[in-house]
């Protein structure tokens, strides 16, 4: 195991010499709990990322549950009592049990395995990856107050601690390298004790996302739309707009909408009915969310807790101005280009004077706007691949693992 933290954030001379070698087909094994669908962030992530390594020359097939497919090795779901897998399934997602017939199979396939979550699966996996000396990464996606949030324990420093070091000693400690999504979650690593080295690198942004302004549906057309794209859970603070756009001056035109799924749905809907307008609440595809980005006014990121926040990049990207959350438990404030983007965590008045703000400087809002987008190129999916690429060759070329054919 290597010694030592070192957060490697490539440059683009470093991206440009990150070439695939020809003579040599690399095959790639994602493995994750899940991979069909479009319903959380992290299945999005890794169905990405395969594309983007197919587009550059990598064989790639996955380990995950679901449906049958030409790429892919199916493990059933993990056994459990229905009523947590209900509390599960409200957070959109599922988890894998270890099938270790199929991952061996799988493993034995591969030149590189990459293990995208912390759970049965991967543990059984990494296990198995190191028995066949075949290289392995991790992905550190699973921040532990997604967990503790749901049990009223997110600010506890205790439970947080416990988990990251559950995580540490169960799991990390297997492996040389893990892709962090941001800078933030890599020294939280750091202080958590995991020796690792920590690859700095975004999940990226799909070209899609790009500066686009469209006109309001009709029915919105008086109104001042604020989007907010994420989990309905608690640690994502969607209570916190919602209080905030009732102490807004412009109250009585905000309408907000919020894209995402997850336990407190109900709750959120309830609590909407306060408002002057109810506000929206939608799942949708890539090309609807784009849609709603392009007619929006404004984003809004309330989450305390975020490993990086793709869905507000993505919002940027398309030229919509954000106003994100200052808590020191996200990588999230780290896009904001200056203070008018950023507000006291927690704090509703604060968040609806930043809102107003906005709506009070249209000039200034529109500017802006034209600024975010271009810094959103720096997320370019492609991009975030070609740095994947470099850590993965490294991690073939480990001496660690000898001379391999």
């Amino acid at each position: 195991m290597q010694r030592g933290y070192n957060a490697t954030q490539l440059n683009s001379t470093q991206l440009n010499s990150t070439q695939l070698n020809s003579t040599q087909l690399r095959r790639i094994l994602i493995v994750l709990d899940q991979y069909d669908g479009e319903n959380n962030g992290t299945t999005m992530t890794a169905r990405r990322l395969a594309e983007g390594l197919r587009n550059v020359g990598y064989e790639v097939k996955i380990v995950s549950t679901g449906k049958e497919a030409p790429d892919k090795f199916v493990v059933p779901p993990l056994t459990m009592p229905s009523f947590m897998r209900n509390i599960i399934s409200a957070q959109g997602m599922i988890i894998a049990g270890s099938d270790k017939e199929t991952l061996r199979k799988a493993i034995k396939w591969a030149n590189l395995v990459h293990f995208v979550m912390p759970f049965f699966l991967s543990n059984a996996g990494v296990k198995i990856a190191r028995e066949l000396g075949v290289p392995h990464t991790a992905a550190f996606h699973v921040q532990p107050q997604n967990i503790t949030y749901s049990i009223g324990m997110g600010t506890a420093k205790l439970p947080n601690a416990f988990l990251y070091n559950l995580m540490r000693d169960h799991f990390f400690k297997y492996f040389r390298r893990i892709h962090c999504p941001s800078r933030f979650i890599a020294h939280q690593l750091e202080e958590h004790g995991y020796t690792a080295q920590c690859y700095v690198i975004s999940n990226g942004v799909d070209p899609h996302f790009r500066y686009i302004k469209a006109e309001k549906p009709t029915e919105l057309q008086d109104r001042l739309v604020i989007l907010m794209i994420g989990r309905l859970s608690k640690e994502k603070r969607q209570d916190l707009l919602m209080e905030a756009a009732k102490l807004s001056r412009y109250a009585n035109r905000i309408q907000l909408i919020f894209a995402g799924k997850g336990p407190l749905k109900k709750q959120y809907q309830k609590q909407g009915t306060a408002l002057p307008h109810q506000p929206i609440f939608t799942f949708c595809t890539q090309a609807e969310l784009i849609t709603i980005i392009s007619y929006a006014d404004l984003y809004v990121h309330t989450a305390d807790a975020e490993i990086e926040a793709i869905a507000c990049i993505e919002a940027f990207s398309c030229g919509l101005v954000p106003v994100i959350a200052n808590s020191d438990q996200s990588a999230t404030p780290q896009f904001a280009l200056d203070d008018r983007s950023l507000f006291e965590a927690g704090n509703a008045r604060a968040l609806a004077e930043k809102i107003d703000y906005w709506f009070d400087h249209p000039e200034e809002r529109k500017a802006q706007e034209i600024r975010y987008a271009e810094y959103g190129k720096e997320f370019n999916h492609a991009r975030c691949v070609a740095q994947m690429v470099r850590m993965f060759e490294e991690e073939m070329a480990d001496p660690f693992y000898g001379s391999r054919e």
